[in-house]
């Protein structure tokens, strides 16, 4: 949430987020899985290829050479050593294809792991918003409480010099009650809210940061939500780039299928090594080698091969029909979340418009009250409207930055890093 005017913010996202990255490193075993497809157009050793040892005894093999060599069969130490090489000749795009594939795939797992970002972002700044926002809470009920406590003050004391009546200082011991039992709950909230923000920092209840508890303010934007168009919001959701790339992964390996219909050619190379004496292990004598192709092919029976391609094709409609829901998904949630962050604001304005003409009436209440012009009920009547506006504006300015929080993730955050992202 980098738009936010806090620093205490970003710190402790960033906390957070640090510790999801020791929990799963999620993006170095899909590199690693890449590097080895990308080293597939190679030479490589075939498996058990590359072999070097030594045994005694008799078999047939030891009783062949040594008829070879004119001697008798007999038991004795056998040297021997092979190196085996392979280079696939990728006419059909086998490799080209699978490389494709591997690449998508960690395309889709980096996506992944910016959705395990985004998601700890928004729900550490959800946590410190709402410590905040129930600080304003508790604030504007200990200043609504300061004020009929004033009032209730005024009124037994008017009662006890002769004005008014006992049930008038009932009533204003009844609001300032009322008042009063509003702020254990909110303290409750205060106190959930920072045990849940030590839960996504990785802390135990015990060790939850208590400085967080000095925020008595929402944060807010310091800047303007760069909405940007359709096509900006689908690059920078990182759950429609995860299932794109699953979709371009299915797509490549129809290619990987389709190939195997055809002869996969090789290219393989053998030099090795065989003899009874050390000191002929590398002599001509006991040097052999090859070279020469490998032609390997499903056919006649291609019903295997086939039944892979329309497995791969099945594949890629399912990941499309996805990659759909994906991105139907994504524009559902952000004119959601915009819709009602829009709302909410216009919401905050008719509050804040709303508790200056209550903050006016019960000064001019006050001021006739004490003057005796107008009723006690007039006076708890306007009471009575400035607490509930002003609890009104504290609860809606903590709505406010839970709809902006909203906003974040439905836009897909990091837009600040979207241009470089885009030049990728």
């Amino acid at each position: 949430m980098a738009a936010l005017s806090r620093s205490d913010v970003g710190r402790t996202a960033a906390r957070s987020i640090h510790r999801q990255h020791r929990l799963a490193d999620c993006g170095g075993q899909s590199v690693r899985l890449t590097r080895g497809a990308v080293g597939h157009p190679f030479p490589t050793l075939a498996p058990d290829s590359a072999t070097v040892g030594t045994k005694y005894g008799r078999d047939a093999a030891t009783d062949e050479i040594l008829e070879l060599t004119g001697r008798d069969p007999e038991s004795i130490w056998l040297y021997e050593g092979v190196l085996e090489v392979a280079y696939e000749v990728d006419l059909f795009g086998r490799v080209r294809r699978s490389i494709e594939a591997a690449r998508a795939d960690d395309a889709a797992v980096e996506a992944t792991r910016d959705v395990v970002k985004i998601t700890v972002v928004a729900e550490t700044v959800r946590a410190y918003a709402q410590v905040c926002a129930l600080g304003e809470q508790l604030n504007v009920a200990h200043h609504s409480l300061d004020v009929v406590t004033h009032e209730a003050t005024i009124t037994t004391n008017r009662n006890e010099a002769g004005a008014g009546s006992k049930f008038d200082v009932v009533r204003a011991q009844e609001l300032v009650a009322q008042v009063h039992a509003s702020i254990p709950p909110l303290e409750g909230l205060r106190q959930s809210a920072l045990f849940q923000l030590a839960a996504v920092l990785g802390r135990p209840p015990s060790k939850a940061p208590a400085e967080v508890l000095n925020c008595v303010k929402p944060p807010g934007l310091s800047d303007l939500i760069p909405v940007g168009d359709g096509a900006t919001l689908l690059k920078r959701r990182p759950d429609v780039r995860q299932a794109e790339r699953r979709l371009a992964a299915t797509t490549a390996r129809i290619g990987v299928a389709t190939a195997d219909l055809y002869p996969r050619i090789q290219l393989s190379g053998l030099i090795g090594a065989a003899s009874s004496e050390p000191a002929e292990f590398a002599t001509n004598k006991g040097i052999t080698w090859g070279v020469g192709p490998v032609i390997s092919w499903a056919f006649p029976n291609q019903a295997g091969p086939r039944a892979k391609v329309r497995q791969a094709k099945a594949n890629t409609v399912a990941a499309l029909a996805s990659f759909d829901a994906v991105v139907l998904q994504a524009l559902k949630e952000t004119e959601q979340a915009l819709a009602t962050y829009r709302s909410e604001l216009d919401h905050r304005q008719a509050l804040s418009e709303a508790q200056n003409k209550a903050q006016q009436a019960f000064d001019m209440a006050h001021g006739q009250y004490v003057a005796g012009a107008i009723s006690d009920l007039d006076l708890l009547t306007s009471e009575q409207q400035l607490v509930g506006t002003d609890a009104a504006v504290a609860a809606s300015d903590a709505t406010l930055i839970l709809d902006q929080i909203a906003v974040f993730k439905a836009l897909g955050g990091g837009w600040r890093n979207m241009e470089s992202t885009a030049q990728r």
